[in-house]
């Protein structure tokens, strides 16, 4: 008899696929440009202008594209050839970054305008971030895909270990030009591999969704979708409040530890350190606690982080808590990530994540620019201390929404409904389309064919059902009947392609209480022009 051999889940056992390996190594290469503009971008700040809300406009400006353009984005890499999408996002990337080095090495650059580079440049990450993430699940095999996200998540940190320190010792040495000239020869390597990169290409049986309708179907599946709802809660517990240190990371090197860009680049390469380390073990620590347990883990190290920044000034002690802050910062970020991708059908992936994406930024921005304010009106100490407080407060009421909901379920299309039979051919974008079926419950089973039509609501609002309702007959009271709307005949074909495997086990629950030898009887009701 044969045995089937186990599949390798271990921390690197994504890398045997060669595609996600090149495109690994590629993307690393452009995070240590990215992590040294950075750098050069907060240093350069600093003399610029001293003022911390000014220095902290620089991180609001990095994250508040995100916030803006994620949805827009996500439902861009869902409609578009992501590998082309991506090349060309990366080349409108090297252009800025050539023509902001350029400007710091003629000393052209003013707050505004460093403010206005990294605002722009922020934007092309926006609108790059969920194709890259939702070709993950493409480039591995879902039992590796948490390792693949942690790699990824990994990976952006090794790019901040060697990258911050790196842009610091180039600054001392070869001048303040050398990080921002470095990153715009860092998208030759990301280029190269997208190039030749060919990703298995996805058949279109269906015309293309309208770019207006798709972001609506992606917001309406993550706010019908209580996997998602549960995580995007979390996330926004923690990334308020631990935005804070990477705010003020600047101004702790310059003034509260009164050191220079070498230990700024240090500081952050203490934090990428952390998070590589974080991520070997990661499967392990998740593997023992669970990733609710280890999302807590992580939030009361980043508190912790924050209140020996602003109580213990000392530079060997912030380096070792930038470690634990690196650590904490990949155990919170990778397990909030995967229970993302897990809750969300590959159709829609790119435009849930975007939504997470958006809300991660979001809470980013507002946080640098409230911690700014908080240390411009009182001190750094201050708005560290309130940022560690209240990492603690979120956690403790957040704790009993529980992560990966959408684990165990099945989110692949399972193509169980029949085509709907139609006496003549219809237009695909007449509308809307009225849906009723009819149940004939047993008195005694009541009750729980009613809990379940209310998992039912949300799986058709999920596919972009409206008006639903659920009645019944004043004269037979085993008589239920379900009623719902949706825009077109065409939006009703899609919901007919994407209903899920976990879709099918509700309805065949559902079915099983209804009296009669044959399945519930459906109706299609179309609008008349």
């Amino acid at each position: 008899m044969n045995e089937t051999k186990p599949v390798d889940t271990g921390p690197w056992a994504p890398f045997r696929h060669r595609a996600f390996a090149f495109l690994w190594v590629a993307t690393v290469i452009s995070n240590i440009g990215t992590w040294m503009h950075d750098v050069g971008a907060g240093w350069l700040m600093t003399e610029l202008s001293p003022s911390p809300l000014v220095v902290s406009l620089v991180q609001a400006a990095t994250t508040l594209p995100v916030f803006l353009f994620a949805i827009f984005a996500g439902a861009l890499a869902d409609l578009m050839d992501r590998r082309k999408l991506l090349i060309s996002i990366n080349l409108v990337m090297a252009g800025l970054a050539s023509a902001l080095s350029a400007m710091v090495y003629l000393q052209l650059v003013t707050p505004s305008i460093l403010i206005l580079f990294t605002f722009l440049m922020g934007t092309c990450a926006a609108l790059m971030a969920p194709a890259w993430q939702a070709i993950v699940p493409g480039l591995v095999d879902k039992p590796r895909l948490g390792a693949a996200i942690a790699l990824n998540s990994m990976g952006i940190n090794v790019s901040r270990a060697i990258g911050p320190a790196l842009a610091g010792f180039l600054i001392v040495s070869a001048g303040l030009v050398s990080p921002f000239a470095l990153n715009a020869l860092s998208f030759l390597g990301i280029l190269g591999v997208l190039f030749f990169w060919k990703p298995q290409e996805n058949v279109q049986t269906m015309p293309r969704e309208r770019m207006t309708g798709a972001m609506r179907a992606g917001l309406r599946y993550v706010f019908n979708s209580p996997p998602v709802i549960a995580t995007l809660i979390r996330a926004v517990a923690f990334f308020l409040f631990a935005s804070a240190y990477w705010a003020m990371l600047p101004l702790i090197a310059r003034n509260m530890l009164a050191g220079g860009a070498q230990l700024y680049g240090i500081l952050l390469a203490s934090v990428g350190t952390g998070a590589v380390a974080g991520a070997i073990v990661l499967p392990k620590i998740k593997a023992r606690l669970g990733p609710d347990k280890t999302v807590m883990a992580g939030t009361t190290g980043t508190a912790l982080v924050m209140l020996s920044f602003a109580l213990v000034q000392h530079p060997v002690v912030a380096v070792m808590a930038s470690f634990i802050a690196g650590a904490s910062w990949i155990a919170v970020l990778s397990s909030l990530n995967v229970s993302t991708q897990t809750a969300l059908p590959d159709w829609v992936r790119a435009r849930g994540l975007s939504v997470f994406l958006t809300l991660f930024f979001g809470s980013m921005s507002a946080g640098s620019v409230a911690w700014g304010w908080l240390a411009e009106q009182f001190s750094i100490e201050m708005a560290l201390l309130t940022a560690g407080v209240g990492a603690i407060i979120l956690m403790i009421a957040t704790m009993r929404i529980r992560l990966n909901q959408g684990a165990d379920l099945d989110l692949s299309p399972s193509m169980h409904w029949p085509e709907p039979i139609l006496s003549e051919s219809a237009e695909q974008d007449r509308g809307p389309v009225m849906i009723r079926i009819s149940y004939r419950i047993n008195s005694k089973d009541h009750e729980t064919f009613q809990q379940l039509m209310t998992e039912m609501r949300k799986a058709r609002q999920r596919h972009g059902a409206y008006h639903w309702g659920l009645h019944q007959d004043s004269t037979d009271h085993d008589l239920f009947v379900e009623t719902w709307s949706e825009g077109s005949w065409i939006e009703h074909l899609r919901h007919h392609k994407r209903v899920s495997g976990a879709d099918r086990d509700i309805q065949e629950k559902v079915n099983r209480l209804h009296l009669g030898e044959t399945n519930p009887k459906v109706d299609h009701l179309i609008a008349v022009k």
